[in-house]
């Protein structure tokens, strides 16, 4: 059964250096949407994307020689799985003393097999490692961070602290660089930046502040606190749209920059300064 318990995490684990795609561990999404409420076998509640980056990525050209770059990869929600991010970091490592030829059949090589652990069509893109095609780009949106508050709860997490306020509909962008989960296998913290945008009735800013903190302590990967953020905002807020993009820092060389919207969209993929 592949659960996180049976993964790589937390464990020692000789680095190949050879090609294996069968490294790669996937993890159905079904058990912890199941804890939200949410029935796969009907249409999803969000339409999303999983963007990962990879900054570690090295492989031989056809003459031997080294070559490097930077990966994102895009997972889509409507996938069976995710893949478990130590297994990913093993899987990519195996291309450091293998011989692909050019950058476009090592996308071709990457597409095929995550899309196989995904269940879904995952789309690569390979770019440059120079600094000048990766310049930093905060999320938008008004900072929550600086609100005031006494705190004394850091979780498990609190939906009943999110609320609306009296007022008309509004359009807002909020942000906070204060999200903060842990591994549920390894226990590693996970930092992270959360956008929320919304139309709707406003939303109490001091709740929802108190609610991303209520997460500092919970233990959910990256996409599945994400989706709990997205269907809490729904069930109690009920905006008429919605979207939450969480940035995590990355680990291991790698960052998953989750995203769920009530509506279609591609969002861009902005590096901040802590990743």
């Amino acid at each position: 059964m592949n659960t996180p318990e049976h993964s790589p995490l937390g464990r020692s684990t000789p680095y190949a250096d050879r090609y294996d795609p069968s490294l790669l561990f996937p993890i159905p999404r079904a058990a912890k949407r199941a804890e939200l409420g949410i029935d796969e076998r009907a249409a999803l509640p969000f339409h999303g994307v999983d963007v990962w980056n990879a900054y570690e990525l090295s492989w031989l050209d056809a003459r031997g020689k080294p070559r490097v770059a930077l990966a994102e990869f895009r997972v889509p929600a409507t996938s069976p799985n995710i893949v478990e991010s130590k297994s990913f970091k093993l899987y990519l490592n195996g291309f450091a003393q293998e011989r692909v030829g050019d950058a476009a059949r090592l996308t071709q090589r990457l597409e095929r097999d995550l899309s196989a652990a995904a269940g879904a069509a995952v789309e690569v893109r390979l770019s440059s490692a120079g600094v000048a095609a990766h310049a930093l780009a905060e999320l938008d949106g008004e900072l929550l961070d600086e609100l005031p508050l006494e705190i004394d709860d850091y979780g498990p997490p609190r939906a009943d602290y999110l609320r609306v306020e009296p007022g008309p509909p509004v359009q807002q962008v909020l942000l906070s660089h204060l999200l903060r989960s842990n591994c549920p296998v390894t226990g590693q913290p996970d930092w992270g930046s959360v956008q929320i945008a919304y139309a709707g009735a406003p939303i109490a800013r001091d709740g929802l502040l108190r609610y991303l903190i209520s997460f500092r302590t919970h233990s959910e990967f990256h996409e599945q606190c994400v989706e709990r953020i997205y269907m809490d905002l729904l069930r109690r807020c009920a905006p008429q749209r919605l979207s939450v993009y969480a940035r995590y820092t990355r680990r291991g060389g790698l960052d998953i920059n989750p995203f769920r919207s009530s509506v279609p969209a591609t969002p861009g993929n902005p590096r901040g300064a802590r990743q």
